[in-house]
């Protein structure tokens, strides 16, 4: 199972260095991720870089995986609907959860640069 993307994106840690915490899918599947990202540079600084790239990989591993049972659900090849409607849900969410995550890295920077020096 895939590491979940809430759980890597919690466990980037909270810019004071404390270790990640454990999430939980919202469908059931688990993942914990041990973010030790401190204050600007400390441990290397590339903690929440390394949270949310595995997230953007698991969310491209979500996406397949919808794909996949979308496909079969088409074909008659699953007998279980069920699972092919959790998937694409899950690999929606995640991909909500991404943008959102993205936007709000975006205004940060925005903001920033328009601060005064």
């Amino acid at each position: 199972m895939a590491l979940d993307p809430i759980g890597a994106i919690q466990g980037a840690g909270n810019g004071l260095g404390v270790q990640g915490v454990s999430g939980t899918g919202y469908a059931g599947g688990t993942g914990k991720a041990t973010g030790t990202a401190g204050i600007a540079g400390a441990a290397g600084g590339n903690g929440f870089a390394t949270a949310l790239t595995g997230a953007v990989d698991d969310l491209q591993s979500l996406q397949s995986t919808s794909n996949q049972l979308a496909v079969s659900a088409v074909t008659g090849n699953l007998d279980d609907i069920h699972k092919a409607t959790i998937a694409a849900t899950r690999a929606q969410i995640t991909m909500e959860l991404v943008a959102t995550v993205r936007n709000k890295g975006v205004d940060a920077f925005n903001e920033i640069m328009r601060m005064q020096a």
